[in-house]
């Protein structure tokens, strides 16, 4: 999971995509990295850390151009080094004529990266973002191909997940995966076009008339706001799959509660998460919900409103802290976690609380938060997750490789209450959670939680 944005024909092409990417930095906090095209070169500049930090106003002046593309990386694949930021870059005899930046995991990332090398193509990086440039690059400067056919070949044979946007010098290319698995959206702005992985990361341009990329569609932009938009057979690009693969984990987790996509407000689906949850406690006697800020809260203020029960911000997130999800290794996360929070006993002593939770994957956060609100002096803790267990990896761009490293794959519940420390424990049913994100056509993917993965791993295994 990352975040990517593109900016087609704005004065402050550089600013507009570095608001836009501050917006989503909830997607990725590794690095960053964007490319500005002047008409005559793409100009590039990546770095390790958050956006604020590495595109201040006085550096973005540097970067003149109408077209840009950035990105937030939350690494999956390659190494923790500048190298596997995004985006990334062509460069020939005439100078840098293409940058790309994606979002996803591509399952057949092995078997494809062999094939071009045969053909004496060379990589920077382990990046899948790098793989689908080179593929495009290569099919359209020495096979001849244009560049809209050469993407029509990505569709073909790249199996998984991306949301991408291509750059060249004077256009832009917007491609989005037949499956649909990561959010990706696009408006009008005062002078051209936005792109943004979630639509929050338009609302802070001011983007208008905002609908989402089609799965298996390309959309080519270029001149004084042309507009050219691909849509292609993606029933047989799914392998007859009909309905698409959104990430369910989107709107349970990841993408910001203000972020509209896959047809769905997040906001409203997480506080149907909650009234969901709420209807499996009938008896429960408590006091009062508290969330695990910040992903939670809106189930939990769903699960108090259906209860009629007070709803207390007893933990304080400090916003300093990034997600600890999504830090790359277990210690960068045990660390996060005891700066991330602080409990308010005067609302938690002697109280009886439901905990809300979006989701448990590895159990690192939930054990030192528990222990937290002990030592804060609540009376008994019953845990309620707003989504099922999390027992596969995901391969199409979450960072969880391997069945060992998830909880629910080493204890059952009744064990997760005794290792939590908790009075209860509760889990969102799939079936519930399905009708909380109106999946009435077979839209969404569950594979993290039932094994069943929707697109081919070939490269891939668990």
């Amino acid at each position: 999971m990352c975040g990517v944005v593109g900016v087609f024909n704005s004065e402050e092409a550089a600013f507009d995509t570095m608001l836009g990417l501050f917006a989503i930095q909830n997607r990725g906090q590794e690095s960053c990295g964007l490319a500005v095209s002047n008409g005559n070169q793409i100009k590039l500049t990546r770095g390790l850390g958050l956006v604020k930090d590495n595109f201040t106003e006085e550096k973005l002046k540097d970067f003149p151009g109408k077209i840009a593309v950035g990105h937030v990386r939350y690494p999956t694949r390659g190494t923790c080094d500048v190298n596997n930021s995004q985006p990334h870059v062509i460069e020939t005899l005439e100078g840098t004529i293409f940058a790309l930046a994606s979002n996803g995991d591509i399952t057949n990332y092995k078997t494809l990266t062999e094939e071009l090398q045969a053909k004496s193509v060379n990589f920077n990086s382990g990046n899948d973002g790098e793989l689908i440039l080179r593929f495009i690059v290569w099919n359209h400067i020495v096979k001849g191909n244009s560049v809209v056919d050469s993407i029509k070949m990505v569709m073909e044979k790249f199996k998984g997940a991306f949301s991408t946007v291509l750059i060249g010098r004077n256009e832009m290319w917007v491609f989005r995966d037949p499956y649909g698995v990561r959010p990706f959206s696009f408006g009008k702005t005062e002078t051209g076009y936005a792109f943004a992985s979630e639509s929050k990361g338009l609302d802070i341009l001011r983007a208008t008339d905002i609908e989402e990329v089609k799965p298996g569609e390309i959309i080519h932009v270029f001149g004084d706001n042309k507009i050219e938009r691909f849509q292609l057979d993606v029933v047989e690009l799914r392998g007859g799959r009909k309905g698409c693969a959104h990430c369910v984990f989107e709107p349970v987790y990841f993408s910001m509660p203000d972020s509209n996509q896959y047809g769905l407000s997040v906001y409203e689906a997480r506080k149907a998460m909650g009234r969901s949850l709420a209807e499996r406690d009938k008896d429960l006697e408590i006091d009062v919900v508290v969330a695990v800020p910040d992903s939670s809260n809106i189930q939990a203020l769903g699960y108090a409103q259906s209860k009629n029960i007070p709803f207390e911000m007893a933990l304080i997130r400090n916003h300093y802290v990034g997600r600890t999800f999504i830090k790359p290794s277990q210690h960068g996360r045990d660390e996060s976690v005891k700066q991330k929070f602080n409990p308010v006993v005067s609302r938690l002593k002697d109280k009886r609380i439901v905990l809300v939770d979006d989701s448990i994957v590895r159990g690192t956060t939930m054990r030192k938060i528990v222990g937290m609100l002990k030592n804060a002096g609540v009376k008994e803790i019953h845990l309620r997750i707003a989504s099922p267990q999390v027992k596969y990896p995901c391969f199409y761009g979450l960072d969880t490789n391997t069945k060992e490293e998830l909880l629910a794959n080493k204890m059952n519940v009744e064990e997760m209450v005794d290792f939590f420390r908790v009075d209860s424990l509760k889990y969102m049913k799939q079936d519930n959670l399905s009708k909380c994100v109106n999946n009435t056509d077979d839209n969404f993917c569950f594979a993290c939680f039932d094994g069943n993965y929707p697109i081919e791993l070939i490269d891939v295994s668990y």
